[in-house]
C-alpha cells in the first residue's frame, strides 16, 4: 500500500506503482514513472522524464533528471534511467541526456552517495558505489562493480572500468582500465583491486593473469602498442585479458600513468 504526505506534490500524471512512499515536501512531475517498493524521501524532485525502477531509495533533498548543464541542450525529450534497488543519498545531483545519447542511465544496485554529481549522458553500471561528494562529468562511463572514493572528480567522457577502485580525492583524467586501483592526483596505477577480486569469486588464476598483464603494461619497459600485442600472445586466451584489452582498445583519453 502507497504513502503520500500530505504535503507531497505528485502530478496526477505520474505513473506510480504500488507499495511506494512519498515524504513531506517532495515534488514529482508530470512525466515521471516511478516502480514498485520505491521511496522519495523529502523535499526531493523528480524532474520530467525520469525512470526509475523497483525498489528504489531517494533521500532527502536529492535532485532526479533535471536539466542538463549543458549550453546546446534546447529542452528536449532525454531520460534519466535508475536501475532497481540502487539508492540514492541525500542532495545528490543527476541531470538527464541530452540529444547526443539521448539519456544517462544508473544500473542495478547501485549506491550513490550524499551531495554525488551524475552530469548528462553518463552511463553507470550494475553493483557501484559513488561516495560523498564524487563529481562525475558529462558522457562518462563507468562499467559494473566500480568503487569511487570521496571527493574524486571524473573527467568527461572518461571511462572506468570494472572492479576497479578509484581513490578519494583523484582527478580521474585518463581512462581507468578493469580490475586496477588508482590514489592521487591525477590519479595514478597502484596496483591491483586484489581484496576486491577476491571477494566477488575470482579465482587465483584468473588474479595471476590480470597481474600478469598490468606487469606486463606497465612494468616491462615495452611501449604500449608492443606490450599490448606481448600481452595478446602471452596471456589473449584468458577472458578476463579480453576484456582488460578490449577496454583499452576502446580508450579516448589514454591510460592512467604509473
Amino acid at each position: 500500500m502507497s504513502y503520500i504526505h500530505p504535503t507531497a506534490i505528485v502530478s496526477p500524471n505520474a505513473k506510480l506503482e504500488s507499495d511506494i512512499i512519498v515524504g513531506p515536501f517532495a515534488i514529482i512531475q508530470d512525466d515521471v514513472e516511478i516502480g514498485e517498493r520505491c521511496e522519495i524521501g523529502p523535499n526531493a524532485v523528480i524532474y520530467d522524464f525520469a525512470r526509475i525502477g523497483n525498489g528504489v531509495k531517494i533521500f532527502q533533498g536529492a535532485s532526479i533528471s533535471n536539466l542538463p548543464q549543458d549550453l546546446k541542450f534546447d529542452k528536449g525529450k532525454t531520460l534519466l534511467k535508475i536501475g532497481d534497488d540502487t539508492t540514492v543519498r541525500e542532495f545528490a545531483t543527476l541531470h538527464r541526456g541530452t540529444h547526443a545519447t539521448g539519456e544517462t542511465r544508473i544500473g542495478k544496485n547501485c549506491l550513490l552517495m550524499a551531495y554525488t554529481h551524475v552530469a548528462h549522458d553518463c552511463q553507470i553500471g550494475d553493483n557501484c558505489i559513488i561516495s560523498n561528494g564524487v563529481q562525475i562529468a558529462g558522457h562518462v562511463e563507468i562499467e559494473d562493480s566500480v568503487i569511487i572514493g570521496g571527493l574524486a572528480a571524473i573527467h568527461q567522457f572518461g571511462k572506468i572500468g570494472k572492479h576497479s577502485m578509484v581513490g578519494g580525492g583523484s582527478m580521474a583524467n585518463m581512462d581507468v582500465p578493469p580490475f586496477i586501483m588508482t590514489s592521487g592526483y591525477p590519479a595514478r596505477f597502484m596496483g591491483l583491486n586484489i581484496v576486491g577480486l577476491k571477494r566477488r569469486g575470482f579465482s587465483t588464476d584468473e588474479i595471476d593473469g590480470i597481474k600478469e598483464t598490468y606487469r606486463l603494461f606497465y612494468s616491462s619497459g615495452l611501449n604500449p602498442q608492443a606490450a599490448k600485442e606481448k600481452i595478446m600472445e602471452k596471456l589473449g586466451s584468458q577472458p578476463h585479458v579480453q576484456s582488460i584489452l578490449q577496454f583499452m582498445e576502446k580508450s579516448s583519453r589514454g591510460l592512467v600513468r604509473r
